[in-house]
């Protein structure tokens, strides 16, 4: 496979290929026959330090494409494990290749990916390829949780192939180009302590520690502040999610990260109508990645990674189950202090009193018994403007109404003051799920990715509160029960 010799300004250090070789599996990626660029971040491309005008081009389309390597590369597919939907398998990067680790003008490392590029050892009779549709999801949602300030890996480029494959049907083929502090994972954690040694464990730990926890690195006990440290990112994580209303659909312990950005957008979505046991995933039969259970099932995870980091919590085992006990049972309290201050600031309370956990719980089942929409009963309630005629005719929303300026009156912050806190944290438009398939609908079936720019557009600027962005905050005359997302796989 050929090198890429373009004046494109790859700058790779490629660290993972340094761990010991049961990490991962070198290989190519699998040429495709027609790729052209469909989608090129340029914003993205100019923070990593890349040469904007050489790869917004056929040529640049061959590289994301897999039929050129970038100068300085070293492709390979990465092993890990996970519980999917609770069962442990062995997994790995069955249709993904990372191509290295991009350093940017400001000293940043991060993984450059090839999603669908093609099969590799880890791809369980999969053909390792992808489509057109779940790839450009996976940009419309990445490119707007970035834009809400929540971590999240980034997408740089997606071409289609030119080639069909099959799935439900038959679907034009793609290759996303995704950009992450890293992809190591809980279930590369797993994955060491199920068939590594413990010398291999301690080897990804250290690599873990270095490359995104380099101020604990030389503490006394590392490995207790590696997990205590993640414990702490993950729950501000899912924080942020429950706040916004994003539903992950798949939060297998292959999904979550070590470094704290979301990742793995497949069958995700963001919830319209509040019930907290809302599924979009079409594989989640029994709900359990719904919206209202995301918070347990972060904890569930990061017991297992808990549990694979025993052999480096200390020599004695019942001494080690204590360490990881410790620190798993601060999440709870971490996650319930980062989902209430998020809650105060979208009701414009600058100060914490002892009810306010109840003033939004009372709230929220308001909504739930109205059928109310999540993200524009927030908004409606930051302009001072009536919610939905279902919500502002219960006389529970009236007297929680009243509570609740009541509460605001008690601060000494202004009403202006409270607004504005709202404003900054009340997002105006989110991903709507019509809106996203109408996209996807036109870019998979048509070739036109006119929808997909305008709606990255209007995303890319959530908290504008603008009369003219206002039709992106409407819903469907009628909600669809019945929607679903696929994984794409």
């Amino acid at each position: 496979m050929p090198t890429a010799k373009l004046a494109t300004g790859w700058n790779f250090d490629n660290s993972y290929v340094r761990l010991p070789q049961t990490f991962y599996t070198k290989q190519g990626a699998g040429p495709v026959q027609s790729p052209r660029l469909i989608i090129f971040n340029d914003t993205v491309a100019r923070e990593l330090g890349l040469n904007t005008e050489e790869l917004n081009s056929d040529a640049g389309a061959a590289i994301f494409a897999g039929n050129h390597i970038p100068e300085g590369a070293e492709p390979l597919a990465q092993a890990y494990a996970g519980h999917q939907f609770g069962n442990f398998n062995m997994l790995g990067d069955g249709r993904a290749l990372l191509l290295g680790e991009q350093i940017t003008p400001e000293g940043e490392r991060v993984d450059i990916q090839l999603k669908g590029s093609g099969r590799t050892p880890y791809s369980r009779g999969g053909d390792g390829r992808a489509a057109v549709g779940p790839m450009v999801r996976e940009y419309i949602i990445s490119e707007a949780m970035h834009a809400l300030g929540i971590p999240t890996t980034r997408i740089l480029a997606v071409v289609s192939t030119g080639e069909a494959i099959i799935r439900e049907t038959e679907r034009p083929g793609a290759i996303l180009t995704r950009v992450a502090s890293s992809h190591v994972r809980v279930g590369t954690f797993q994955y060491a302590a199920r068939w590594g040694t413990v010398e291999e464990l301690r080897a990804l730990a250290d690599y873990t520690l270095e490359r995104h926890y380099s101020h604990i690195k030389l503490d006394e006990h590392r490995y207790r502040s590696l997990l205590e440290e993640v414990i702490k990112r993950q729950a501000s994580l899912v924080a942020q999610w429950q706040l916004v209303g994003f539903i992950h659909g798949v939060m297998n312990t292959d999904n979550m990260t070590l470094s704290g950005e979301t990742i793995d957008y497949g069958p995700c979505a963001f919830m319209d109508v509040y019930k907290p046991g809302t599924v979009f995933s079409s594989i989640d039969t029994q709900g359990r990645y719904a919206y209202g259970n995301q918070p347990y099932i972060a904890g569930w995870n990061l017991t297992r990674l808990a549990e694979s980091l025993l052999p480096l919590l200390h020599e004695d085992e019942d001494q080690a189950v204590q360490i990881a006990q410790d620190a798993i049972f601060q999440y709870s309290d971490l996650y319930h202090q980062a989902w209430l201050s998020g809650m105060r600031a979208k009701l414009g309370l600058f100060n914490a009193e002892s009810e306010d956990e109840t003033l939004v719980k009372d709230l929220l089942e308001t909504l739930e018994q109205a059928g109310a929409d999540y993200t524009n009963t927030f908004l409606a309630l930051t302009f001072d403007k009536t919610p939905h005629s279902n919500l502002a005719d219960l006389a529970q929303f009236k007297e929680w109404h009243t509570r609740w300026q009541a509460r605001l009156e008690r601060q000494p912050q202004s009403r202006e003051e409270a607004r504005q806190l709202m404003s900054n944290h009340n997002p105006a438009v989110i991903p709507r799920n019509h809106r996203v398939e109408e996209a996807l609908e036109h870019a998979e079936n048509h070739g036109d990715l006119s929808l997909v720019e305008k709606l990255v557009e209007v995303l890319s600027n959530p908290f504008d509160h603008s009369i003219e962005r206002s039709e992106y905050t409407e819903v469907p005359t009628t909600c669809d029960p019945s929607y679903r997302t696929f994984c794409g796989t």
